[in-house]
Order: structure tokens, then C-alpha cells, then sequence
């Protein structure tokens, strides 16, 4: 316990300084006098011609949501599913001893499922309606009003564009996915001894308590179309959450999923306690085989992952898709060049994590940054993600089972940071838009990289703090009620037998 309140207060030291020093009207969404001069010419002209425009609007019909983009939606949120069942849970399953395969199979199908039926009921609700800075509202609560069943009409939302709608429906399915494999995620951290009781009570108390806020205050804002002039700037971004407002960049859940979850799972790794026999036994991973396989579905399915949080079929879903491409294959080099420069041979397990390493790192960029530093991102991801799961993890000590936060919390840390770096335009970014009223971009000249990463920090910071303190109270009243842990006896029979009475392979 001592070792885990020791590593929070290093995070907060290390994030929380530098994150609260900087002004945060300076880190929100820059003024119009910061972006191309073509914005300050359009917004010259918008007053003369509004009257022409109001008119035009009124008689013109309501866009409606694209079909290629709905097709595009609704295979990105398959792809999702693709990667947790049975892609993260074939990734996860191959490393456990074989007498575990079939309960970490369990925890994340039957886990994955509860926070789809969570989020249906209030989940996308408290993440995606207005509320307040931190939450949002119960306007969406079990799904209400996403289509009128009588008159056979479906609600829309916004884009990234103006002008171009959604379908609510599609988009709530698609934010589903997300929260579901965040929360599968933090199996990896406890595998191997946690009551399957107990892992699906705190999922659903952290999934309530850190994840909703975090995704409400990184994602949640009023939309493009709700920028209508200048004079309504200061309201709409008032209402968004407060990340949001700050102006940190998380295209596809650097913050909200990766860093999220292994924080959740590195306190879970340290009140849960180490594996009987860990630093004793050899823990060895009982197929490679399932582990590769599961590895290539995840990077088969974040293509929707990353490439669909655009929410639309164009340029920027096609500069995610390569990026996540790109990214990852580097960090597989990177990842293997490291094995054989520290143990002489590189290693398919090295392989497999390289490429999860790579798919993290890109996660918060791959809209963001162009393709060189897409590769640069995941190139510095599989060396910093080797030492997460090597250095770092004998540092800090837990029994981390899967390397939840080696992975998924170093890597998504490096993702974040660096796409303040290369988001600059200076770099081949594509910067940021710096008045929705125009959409005009951040100019070059205009775009400050230490400023950014400082604001990146700042998203780091409250995310570690946040899922940190949520994670230790949850786990606590997990304990208090059911108990956290198996026996030592149901321990050393394997998980399989003694929770699910059941075995994966037939001797």
C-alpha cells in the first residue's frame, strides 16, 4: 500500500505542478487574432452576409447524415467489438497459465458486456449530454430520445464538421465499444486471482465513478454547429468539459481509455497483491500462439478504434487509419531492436507487445499528427513501453499480471505528450482548429508546442489523479463487501476449475 500511494504521489508530483501553473484561459481554444489570416477575412464578412444566409436556411431542409459515413460508423463500432471479443481477450488469455485461460476469457466477455448494458442505462448519458464540467446530464437516460418510434425518426448529432449530422443512435453504439474495452482492459492487471464476483463490482463502480467523468471532461463539447458566432463562443465552450475546454487533444482515448484504465489496474495490482508464488515460479505464458493471434485482431480492429473517432468517411479517418498502420509497425521494430539489444534475441511475446504498444501511443495522435510523426510516436512507444514492462516494473514493484500499465499507461502517456509535439504544423501536423466559428486552423506561426504539451500534461495529470483515487475507494468497498481475492487454495487450482467449473483444455 505504502509502494502505491508512494507511485500516485510521484505521478501527481511529476504532472500536477507544471498542469495547474499554466493559466488555464491560456491553454483554452486560441482566439481568432491566433489562426490564418483567411479566418479574420471570412469572420470580416460574415455580418453582411447573414441576412442572406438566415433566409437561405430557413427554406432549406435539415442535413441529414451521410450513408457512407453511417456505413463507415457502424463497421468502425464492429471492428471495436472485434478487438476486445475475442481479440484483447485472446491477447490476454495466451499469457496466463493454461488453468486461467478460460477466466480471463470470462472477465473480459462477461465484463465487456455489463458496461455495454451500464452505458445503455446511464453510461452514455452522464458522458455525452450537458451537464456541468465534470458530468453530464440525464437527458439520454436508457437511451431516451434517440428515436421516436411513432413517427419513425431517428435524433442526430454533431460531427467534426459543420453542417454534417450523425446518427445519435450510431454514435452512442460506437462510444459503447470504447467504454467497454477500457474497462477489459484492467483485467490484465489483477489476472489470475481476483473473485469474478468482485472484478465485475468494481468495474462497474469505476466505469460509474472515473471513466463517465473523464470521457464527459475530455470529449464532451457542444459541437461545431453550435458555434455560430463570435458572440457565442465564451457559451459553448463554457459548457463542454473542462479537458475539453483547456484545449488538450485526445483524438481516440489516449487519456480516457489507456491511461485511465492502467492506473485502475496498477492500483488493483497493488491492493489486490502479488500472484501466489510470483518472483518465485516461473509464470510462463501458456500460448503464444492464441497471444499473437489476439494481438493481430487488436490491430486488425483499432483501425475502427482510431480511423472511426473521426465520425466521418474523409481525409482525417484515412490520415488515422495509416498512422495506426504506420505507428504500430515501428513500434514492433522498436520493441524487437530493444529484446536483442538487452537479451541477444528478439522474442514473438516482445513482437506482439510491440505492436499493443504502438496502438496505444497512436491512440491520442492518430488524427493529430502527420505521418512522420506518427512513426516517430511509435518508434519511441516500443523502446519507453520495453522499459515500462521491464525497468519500470521491477521499480515500482506490483504484481502488474499482464503489464496493464507498462503498456497502456506508458504508452498512452507518450502518446499524449508527444502529439502536442507533433500536432505543430511545423512538424507536418495538421495543428488545431483555433475558432469554431470559422473553423480556421492554428497558423504555424501561431502554434506554441511547449504550450500544448503543458496542456497535454495537465490532461495526464488530473486523468492519473482521478482514476487513482476512484480506483483505491472502489476496491476498497469491493473488499469490504465481497472480498477481493479468491483463496490460496482456488488460487493454485486455477480460476478456471474453482470460479467457473470448467477447463479450457480436455487432457
Amino acid at each position: 500500500m505504502k509502494k502505491l500511494l508512494a507511485s500516485l504521489a510521484l505521478a501527481a508530483a511529476v504532472f500536477a505542478p507544471a498542469a495547474w501553473a499554466q493559466d488555464q484561459a491560456a491553454s483554452a481554444p486560441v482566439a481568432a487574432s491566433a489562426v490564418v489570416a483567411a479566418a479574420d477575412a471570412a469572420s470580416a464578412a460574415a455580418p453582411a452576409a447573414s441576412a442572406p444566409a438566415e433566409a437561405a436556411s430557413a427554406a432549406a431542409p435539415a442535413p441529414v447524415p451521410n450513408k457512407g459515413d453511417t456505413g463507415w460508423m457502424l463497421l468502425s463500432t464492429l471492428l471495436v467489438i472485434l478487438m476486445t471479443v475475442p481479440g484483447l481477450a485472446l491477447f490476454y488469455g495466451g499469457l496466463v497459465r493454461s488453468k486461467n485461460m478460460l477466466s480471463v476469457l470470462m472477465q473480459v466477455m462477461v465484463a465487456f458486456s455489463l458496461i455495454v448494458v451500464l452505458w445503455v442505462l446511464y453510461g452514455y448519458s452522464f458522458a455525452f449530454t450537458e451537464g456541468n464540467q465534470f458530468i453530464g446530464g440525464t437527458d439520454r437516460l436508457f437511451m431516451k430520445g434517440l428515436w421516436d418510434n411513432v413517427a419513425g425518426t431517428f435524433a442526430t448529432g454533431a460531427t467534426f464538421s459543420k453542417g454534417v449530422p450523425m446518427y445519435e443512435m450510431v454514435f452512442a453504439a460506437f462510444q459503447a465499444t470504447f467504454a467497454g474495452i477500457t474497462a477489459c482492459l484492467i483485467v490484465g492487471a489483477f489476472a489470475e486471482r481476483i473473485k469474478f464476483s468482485a472484478a465485475l463490482l468494481f468495474l462497474a463502480l469505476w466505469f460509474t465513478f472515473s471513466y463517465l467523468p473523464i470521457a464527459h471532461m475530455v470529449w464532451f463539447w457542444a459541437g461545431p454547429d453550435a458555434y455560430t458566432s463570435a458572440a457565442v463562443v465564451d457559451e459553448m465552450n463554457a459548457k463542454a468539459g473542462m479537458i475539453w475546454q483547456w484545449g488538450a487533444l485526445d483524438f481516440a482515448g489516449g487519456t480516457v481509455v489507456h491511461i485511465n484504465a492502467a492506473v485502475a489496474g496498477l492500483v488493483g495490482a497493488f491492493m489486490i497483491g502479488k500472484r501466489v508464488g510470483y518472483g518465485k515460479e516461473a509464470f510462463t505464458p501458456h500460448s503464444l500462439t492464441l497471444t499473437m493471434v489476439g494481438a493481430s485482431l487488436l490491430w486488425v480492429g483499432w483501425f475502427g478504434f482510431n480511423a472511426g473517432s473521426a465520425l466521418e468517411a474523409n481525409g482525417f479517418a484515412a490520415l488515422a487509419f495509416i498512422n495506426t498502420f504506420a505507428a504500430t509497425a515501428a513500434a514492433v521494430l522498436a520493441w524487437c531492436i530493444g529484446e536483442a539489444l538487452m537479451k541477444g534475441k528478439a522474442s514473438m511475446l516482445g513482437a506482439a507487445s510491440g505492436a499493443v504498444a504502438g496502438l496505444v501511443a497512436i491512440t491520442p495522435a492518430a488524427g493529430n499528427v502527420g505521418i512522420g510523426g506518427g512513426l516517430v510516436i511509435g518508434f519511441v512507444a516500443g523502446f519507453a513501453c520495453l522499459w515500462g514492462v521491464t525497468g519500470l516494473k521491477k521499480l515500482i514493484g506490483a504484481d502488474d499480471s499482464l503489464d496493464v500499465f507498462g503498456v497502456h499507461g506508458v504508452g498512452g502517456i507518450v502518446g499524449a505528450l508527444l502529439t502536442g509535439v507533433f500536432n505543430s504544423p511545423a512538424l507536418g501536423g495538421p495543428s488545431a482548429v483555433g475558432d469554431w466559428v470559422t473553423v480556421a486552423m492554428i497558423a504555424p506561426d501561431a502554434y506554441s508546442i511547449g504550450a500544448q504539451v503543458l496542456t497535454q500534461a495537465k490532461a495526464i495529470g488530473v486523468t492519473i489523479v482521478w482514476s487513482g483515487v476512484v480506483s483505491v475507494i472502489a476496491y476498497k468497498i469491493v473488499d469490504l463487501v465481497l472480498g477481493l481475492r479468491v483463496s490460496e487454495e482456488d488460487e493454485r487450482e486455477g480460476l478456471d476449475i474453482t470460479s467457473h467449473g470448467e477447463t479450457a483444455y480436455h487432457k
